[in-house]
Formats: C-alpha cells, structure tokens, sequence
C-alpha cells in the first residue's frame, strides 16, 4: 500500500512531491518549514519555528493515524550551528521520552532567508497497534 499525502502547497504539483508518503506502516514526512496558512514564515527565532513546525508534524501524523510516539527518526536543518540547541529544546520537548534517532545538519540559508529551520520525520508503527 502507498498513500500519498498532500499539504495543499502548489509547490508539491510542479516539483513532484508530497507531504507524506505511506507505505505500509511506515510514514515519511517531507521536511517542514514554519510556513503559516498564508505562506509567511511564523516565529521569528530557531526556537519559535522549530515549536510550530512540530505542530505542523503533529496534525501531519495524527491525518495518517500516527502519533509522535510512533516517530523512530527525525532530522533537524538549520541554518545557525551556533543556535542549534534552541532547535534541540523545542525537539526535546515533544520527544524527550520518546527519543527518536536524530541527525542535526547545518545548512546553507533556505530560499527564504526568514526559514531558521525544517524538520523532517519519519514514523512506523507496529501491524495492528491502532
């Protein structure tokens, strides 16, 4: 089983790309950025975005019937190394029980040079769990 899911963005039509694809048990997130309804970045720190964008995530998960707890790896992108531990706190503080494995890369600045941050996550869940 695939299924494809969409965030509504035109971006995904013309570059070919989804949200999220489920295959099977196992969901995998495109990163994300802090990109409101309207397409402005919201929050104007490494902290602020990284908590919005983990909400994002969240409801991303939950249209798939997945939760956080089912998420076994996540990547942080940032384009400040010296600031990555406010990006490390607003993680921690979804995942600190759960401790997903996690890469922390440090990037070049995105197109939009307002994107502090995206995080990328991929979840799987045992057969029959939910």
């Amino acid at each position: 089983m695939r299924k494809l899911y969409t965030s509504g963005s035109s971006w995904e039509q013309s570059i070919g790309y989804s949200r999220a694809v489920q295959v099977g048990e196992t969901l995998y997130v495109s990163a994300t950025a802090a990109s409101g309804p309207d397409g402005k970045i919201v929050g104007g720190d490494l902290y602020a975005q990284t908590q919005y964008i983990l909400q994002k995530l969240g409801k991303v998960l939950a249209e798939a019937g997945f939760g956080f707890e089912d998420v076994v790896q996540s990547r942080l992108y940032v384009t400040d190394i010296a600031q990555w531990q406010e990006a490390g706190r607003a993680h921690g503080e979804v995942f600190g029980e759960i401790r997903p494995a996690l890469t922390l890369l440090h990037v070049l600045p995105f197109l939009d040079p307002e994107m502090l941050v995206e995080v990328e996550i991929t979840a799987t869940r045992v057969s029959g769990t939910r």
